[in-house]
């Protein structure tokens, strides 16, 4: 097999690990098939491709969510460097509403993410010049564009760094508490 794929505590969100072949002159992965992750419950059908490059350590990006028709199922790579990428399930009705998985993902371990629809997503940089690669299952719409605040104590998530010394956009900074979100999301067993 190419590649490692296994569940986190939340059933739907998984780990994939990629088999890399090396020799003296590096190494090549597949990190993406189509029937593998079919086989592994995950039918995204990719159609957009993201790179951002978060330069300090400790920038945290999140939690973010897109409502629907655009919401977004993410595929997350690190191309550099490393992070704390973070999924918390805000499916109404679903057994593990409002819990947070968390996993590092990092150049060197070549681990992935997937996260699906009906979750907040957001990730912490370990690393200086972290790049990060991520493929969408749907379109950017700024008018479903939104966010939940990272810190919130409710959620009570380690972010593997200070909270004091996290680096936030102001979007980020001044994005609502879980008591002020309504979720847009349903769980469908």
């Amino acid at each position: 097999m190419a590649m490692e794929i296994r569940s986190l505590e939340i059933p739907e969100v998984k780990v994939i690990v990629p088999k890399r072949f090396g020799d003296h002159r590096g190494y090549f992965c597949e990190t993406y098939n189509k029937t593998a992750f079919h086989d592994a419950g995950i039918a995204a059908e990719f159609v957009q491709d993201n790179h951002s490059l978060s330069a300090a350590v400790g920038t945290v990006r999140g939690l973010h969510y897109q409502r629907p028709p655009f919401a977004q199922a993410k595929l997350v790579r690190v191309l550099r460097g490393a992070i704390k990428d973070v999924a918390v399930d805000m499916r109404i009705g679903s057994p593990t509403y409002r819990k947070s998985v968390s996993v590092e993902l990092s150049a060197e371990n070549g681990a992935q993410i997937f996260v699906p629809r009906g979750f907040l997503h957001g990730f912490a940089t370990l690393d200086p010049d972290t790049e990060i690669a991520y493929k969408v299952d749907n379109h950017y719409s700024a008018e479903c564009d939104g966010s939940v605040a990272w810190n919130d104590a409710e959620l009570a998530i380690d972010w593997g760094i200070a909270g004091a010394s996290a680096i936030v956009s102001e979007k980020d900074a001044n994005a609502p508490k879980l008591t002020e979100f309504e979720s847009p999301f349903k769980f469908k067993s």
